[in-house]
């Protein structure tokens, strides 16, 4: 018995072993993927909006500018956003573990969220409330929260400020409102971690070039 005792003692405490070494090569290959642009530090503390690069990473209507960021500018706690969705556009379902702020600036967001309290024993999205806010409303997600964020306006785009904490971004992305949470796709580092501004002016200048 107490040889048996001994091995099961191993066992766990090789099992503990493993675990922690899987975390650990999980962490080194986030921050390996995840690293801030050269000049990160050297951005001027003014800069004019009109010359900053905005893209749509691949995501049909949105326009997506980095205002302030962790990997384009070294920004420790939090990250500011300009974003545009054309009529009909808007976010995947998706949460994160951060706090986000939105400020509408132009046309109407339609949002969704998942009552966080409704997550627990189920393992999904809780109960779905729902919303819109016009410009010159906010509305915030808070850590966690299961959301969605669309423009239900036929004709009008959708102009919002995002400010989010705790950069950089880690996102899991859900195909549907009934995916459990265990099946949510990580993405990170997000689209838009994943390029410096200026290969995105680069690309800007190839774009102009085609059209």
């Amino acid at each position: 018995m107490p040889i048996s005792a001994g091995h099961g003692s191993i066992g766990l405490h090789w099992s503990r072993r493993c675990a922690l070494l899987a975390w650990l090569l999980a962490a080194s290959s986030y921050s390996h993927a995840w690293e801030e642009c050269a000049d990160a530090g050297a951005t001027p503390h003014v800069q004019k909006l009109g010359e900053m690069p905005q893209h749509n990473y691949g995501r049909p209507g949105l326009s997506h500018m980095t205002i302030w960021g962790a990997k384009h500018h070294s920004m420790k706690e939090l990250e500011v956003w300009l974003q545009t969705f054309a009529p009909g556009s808007g976010t995947p379902i998706h949460r994160h573990d951060c706090e986000e702020v939105f400020i509408v600036q132009a046309g109407e967001a339609a949002y969704l969220r998942a009552e966080v309290d409704g997550e627990k024993e189920s393992g999904r999205p809780g109960p779905r409330v729902g919303s819109r806010a016009a410009a010159n409303s906010t509305f915030r997600i808070p850590l966690n929260a299961v959301h969605q964020v669309r423009n239900l306006h036929p004709t009008e785009a959708l102009t919002v400020l995002v400010i989010i904490s705790k950069p950089p971004i880690r996102v899991y992305i859900y195909d549907t409102w009934d995916t459990p949470h265990d099946a949510a796709t990580l993405s990170f580092p997000y689209p838009w971690d994943t390029v410096c501004p200026e290969d995105l002016r680069t690309q800007e200048q190839l774009d102009t070039r085609e059209l």
